[in-house]
């Protein structure tokens, strides 16, 4: 599986304001963002969640094979599954959910209905969230940015308050394609702002390679 700029996104934006002892990754495909996390904190327990076979035997080959392999696990379970016998809190939760859109409309049919059922309904993870977050836990996502106001008020109906959010635009020119949005239990003041990745093809800006230096090797 590729190495996505969105997952990229989410695991260097992350707040850890809340210096977290142990981090949920829910959906990690290829275990990036945990990976990133681990780098980024000094958390005690990351677990991660994958439903997919192929990407869940990567991401257990990626955690044994990083500095940090005592600290990551993998579990091969859905979030359903995860959420019925929960056995602990966690101090950060994040995801880069699996989410249809018009976007993604390909020529294959197959493939569209695949990842149509493989999308994770926003409400099932908020709902999750909401019942394995710490008191003083937060919740990380990155979503498409029409997604952002209905995102906004299932999270308030769990009384999960949005303290940071940013929005990304590819190029100066081009129209916002995602969120990424920060959540607590308790109301903050929210602050807000912009990311442009880059300013023409592979010329990024200085706010992205600021952000993702600590990850790319050619920054």
């Amino acid at each position: 599986m590729k190495v996505g700029t969105d997952g990229v996104l989410l695991g260097a934006w992350t707040p850890l304001t809340n210096n977290p002892h142990n981090i949920l990754d829910v959906g990690t495909g290829t275990g990036l963002i945990a990976l990133m996390l681990a780098q980024r904190s000094f958390a005690q327990q990351i677990d991660a969640l994958e439903i997919d076979e192929d990407a869940y035997e990567q991401a257990t080959d990626n955690f044994e094979n990083s500095p940090w392999n005592d600290r990551l696990f993998c579990f091969h379970a859905g979030l359903d599954e995860f959420v019925e016998e929960p056995e602990d809190e966690y101090d950060l939760i994040v995801s880069n959910p699996p989410f249809y859109s018009e976007d993604y409309k390909t020529e294959d049919e197959q493939r569209d209905l695949a990842r149509f059922t493989d999308a994770m309904p926003f409400e099932d993870l908020i709902e999750a969230a909401d019942l394995l977050l710490s008191e003083k836990g937060i919740f990380a996502v990155i979503i498409p940015y029409k997604e952002e106001a209905h995102f906004l008020t299932i999270a308030k109906e769990y009384e999960l308050y949005p303290f940071q959010m940013t929005r990304i635009k590819g190029t100066p020119t081009t129209e916002i394609k995602r969120s990424l949005l920060a959540f607590s239990r308790i109301e903050k003041p929210l602050v807000t702002d912009e990311l442009i990745i880059e300013t023409a093809r592979h010329q990024y800006t200085q706010e992205y390679i600021e952000l993702t230096k600590d990850f790319y090797l050619k920054f």
